[in-house]
C-alpha cells in the first residue's frame, strides 16, 4: 500500500473519546476488536487500510491439538521443547487448551480451512510430533484476516480509523494510568482518550534489512509502550526463518514451513541435503536450527554468506499435491521467472518472527494500568526463546479472546487544556527528509549484520555505540524538535503536502532506532545461546541462563530462574 495518497483522502470527523482503542489491525487486533464486549465504543487504529499485515502474510497454518491422533499434552511438550527453556508452562497450556474454541469461532465465521472429507485437513510442519496445522492452501493468514476484517466492518460499535499512525501513550500524570494516545491523522497530531488501550501492531521486521515481514512491521507498539515505562521482556531472541525467497529485486517473500513438512527437500547448488550435517531431523529440524545451518553451509561455501542462497526442492512432492497446498507460492516464484515444478527455489534465511515483546499476564495487563498488549508485540511466556510454526495465528486469536472480559475506568481522564500549537508546520527541512531517508537504510542493514543469525560481543558493542550516535542526531532534526516536545492537548497541524505519511516515516524511523538500540542491548547482555539467540563467542546454552531478560528504560536485569 502505498503511502503517497494518503492526504488526498476525505477527512473523517473522529470521536476525541473512546472506551477501548486498539492499535494495529492484523490479526491479533482484529479478533481482540471483535470480542471486546459490545457495549463498548471502539477505535480500531491501523497504518494503513485494512487489510495489510503480517497476519495477511502468514502461509503456514494455525496450530491445534484436535486431531483424534493428537492431544493437548503433545501439543504442550512440542511448545516447551521448541522454546528451549523459557516458555511459561502456564501461559502455554493456557493456549494450547483454548485452542479448539478459537477454531470452532473461526470456522463459524466462515474461515475456509482445507478440508479431508468432512474432517478439517492437517498438516506436519517442523519440530511438531504430530500434524496439527490448519490450513487453506498456502494462504491462511489472508482467509483469516479477510474473514475478520469483514465482521469488524459489521459491528457498529467498532470505528476503523484507517491512514493513522499512533505517535505515543498518553499517561495520567498522577495515576500514570494509561488515558489514550496522541494520534497522527488528517494533517495533524491529537490526543485521543480510552479507558483502555490495546497494543496490537504486530513485529519489527524491518529493522533487519533481510525480512518477511510486511513495510508496517516496525516495532511500533514495542517502542511506545518502552519510551513510557513499561516492562519488555526478552527482546533478543528473533526468529529468522530458513527459506525465504533470495532473488535480486524480489521481496524475501516467504516459503513456508508447510512446504517442507510436506516433503520439500533443502538443498546446496550440487543438490545435496546439507541439513542433516546440522541436525538429524535434517530440514524439519527447528527454525532456528534450519538458519543456522544454511548460514554455517554459506560461510563454507559461498564468497560472500551474507548475499548467497540454498535452494528448496519442492519436486520430491507429487505434483497435484504442489498445485492444491500451495497456489500462492506457485504463482509467486512464477512472477520471478522461477517454475517449482522443474527447478528448486533459491532461498536464505531472513527475520521472520520476533519472541519477545511488552510482558503481559494471560489477561494482556502490562506493567501499566489501562494498557493491554496481544499478538507479536506482545511477550506472554507461550514461545520462550524460540516459537514453535504455526503457534503466532493462534496466539493472537486465544489472548485476543480474554479481551472479552475486559473491565474498564471511565472517566478516570486527566484533565488538560486543549489548545492548537500556531504557526502550523508549513515545511519540512530537506535535511531532516535526506537523514530520515539515510537512517532507513543504513539502520537495518547495521542490524542485520550485527544482531543476526550470529552475534558476538565486540560487533554487538560497535553497533549499540552507532545507534547511539544515529538516535542524538534523530532528535536534533527540526522536525524532531515539533513532535518530541508536544504535551498533552497540544494540537501540532501541518500544512504540508503528504503530511500523515512524512509524520508517520519519521515516528516510524523514531521507533525503529529504539527497537534496535532494545535488541542489541538485550542481545549483548544475554552472554550463552538459546533459541533464536546464537552468540558465536558464547555458543552453549547455560543453566544460568535459563532466566528472562527483563527491560525498563535503560535497566536490563535477569528474572529469577525458570522451572525445567
Amino acid at each position: 500500500m502505498n503511502p503517497k495518497n494518503f492526504d488526498s483522502l476525505p477527512e473523517i470527523n473522529i470521536p476525541t473519546q473512546f472506551d477501548v482503542l486498539v492499535v494495529g489491525a492484523g490479526a491479533a487486533g482484529l479478533y481482540a476488536a471483535l470480542c471486546l464486549p459490545e457495549s463498548y465504543q471502539v477505535g480500531l487504529i491501523t497504518k494503513d487500510n485494512l487489510p495489510l499485515s503480517a497476519s495477511d502474510w502468514a502461509q503456514g497454518g494455525i496450530a491445534a491439538a484436535i486431531a483424534p491422533s493428537d492431544s493437548p499434552i503433545l501439543h504442550v511438550e512440542d511448545t516447551m521443547l521448541a522454546g528451549a527453556g523459557l516458555c511459561d508452562l502456564e501461559a502455554v497450556k493456557f493456549l494450547v487448551e483454548e485452542a479448539p474454541d478459537c477454531i470452532a469461532s473461526l470456522v463459524d465465521m466462515g474461515v475456509a480451512f482445507d478440508r479431508k472429507g468432512s474432517q478439517l485437513a492437517m498438516t506436519l510442519e517442523a519440530a511438531h510430533s504430530r500434524p496439527r496445522v490448519l490450513h487453506a492452501a498456502d494462504t491462511t493468514g489472508r482467509a483469516i484476516i479477510v474473514t475478520l476484517t469483514e465482521q469488524v466492518l459489521k459491528r457498529k460499535n467498532i470505528q476503523v480509523i484507517s491512514q493513522a499512525f499512533a505517535l505515543s501513550l498518553w499517561l495520567n500524570p498522577e495515576s500514570k494510568r494509561c488515558q489514550g494516545v496522541s494520534l497522527v491523522y488528517q494533517g495533524q497530531v491529537s490526543w485521543v482518550r480510552a479507558g483502555a488501550v490495546v497494543l496490537a501492531t504486530g513485529g519489527g521486521g524491518q529493522v533487519f534489512a533481510q525480512t518477511t515481514n510486511p513495510s508496517v512491521s516496525t516495532g511500533d507498539g514495542v517502542a511506545i509502550a518502552w519510551r513510557s515505562g513499561a516492562i519488555l521482556r526478552d527482546l533478543e531472541f528473533v526468529q529468522f526463518h530458513p527459506t525465504a525467497l533470495t532473488k535480486p529485486g524480489a521481496p524475501r517473500f516467504l516459503i513456508s514451513e508447510a512446504v517442507r513438512g510436506e516433503g520439500a527437500h533443502l538443498v546446496d547448488s550440487v543438490g545435496r541435503r546439507f541439513a542433516f550435517d546440522y541436525h538429524p531431523a535434517g530440514e524439519l529440524a527447528p527454525r532456528d536450527v534450519v538458519s543456522r545451518a544454511i548460514f554455517s553451509h554459506l560461510q563454507k561455501i559461498a564468497a560472500d554468506p551474507s548475499t548467497g542462497h540454498v535452494f528448496l526442492d519442492l519436486r520430491p512432492i507429487p505434483e497435484e499435491k504442489i498445485r492444491h497446498r500451495f497456489p500462492n507460492i506457485i504463482q509467486v516464484c512464477q512472477r520471478w521467472g522461477i517454475d517449482v515444478f522443474r527447478e528448486p527455489i533459491p532461498v536464505a534465511p531472513a527475520a521472520h518472527y520476533w519472541m519477545g515483546g511488552v510482558a503481559t499476564d494471560l489477561m494482556n495487563h502490562t506493567s501499566i494500568p489501562g494498557l493491554y498488549a496481544v499478538g507479536e508485540t506482545a511477550s506472554t511466556g507461550v514461545h520462550g526463546a524460540n516459537r514453535l510454526a504455526s503457534n503466532s495465528l493462534l496466539e493472537c486469536l486465544v489472548f485476543g479472546a480474554q479481551l472479552a472480559k475486559l473491565e474498564i475506568i471511565k472517566n478516570d481522564y486527566s484533565k488538560i487544556n486543549e489548545e492548537l500549537i500556531h504557526p502550523s508546520l508549513n515545511i519540512l527541512d530537506p535535511s531532516d527528509i535526506e537523514k530520515i531517508a539515510t537512517l532507513r537504510q543504513e539502520l537495518p542493514r547495521l542490524v542485520w549484520q550485527s544482531a543476526g543469525i550470529c552475534r558476538s560481543q565486540k560487533v554487538l558493542e560497535d553497533a549499540i555505540a552507532q545507534i547511539e550516535v544515529w538516535q542524538q542526531e534523530f532528535s536534533a532534526l527540526s522536525l524532531s524538535q515539533y513532535l518530541l516536545n508536544l504535551t498533552p492537548g497540544q494540537t501540532l497541524s501541518f500544512n504540508l503536502p503528504d503530511a500523515t505519511s512524512s509524520v508517520r516515516t519519521w515516528g516510524e524511523t523514531y521507533n525503529l532506532l529504539d527497537v534496535a538500540y532494545l535488541i542489541l542491548k538485550s542481545a549483548a547482555f544475554r552472554t550463552e545461546s538459546r533459541g533464536g539467540h546464537y552468540r558465536t563467542d558464547f555458543p552453549e546454552v547455560l543453566p544460568s541462563w535459563q532466566v528472562h531478560t527483563l527491560v525498563q528504560k535503560y535497566r536490563l536485569w535477569k528474572s529469577s530462574l525458570l522451572k525445567k
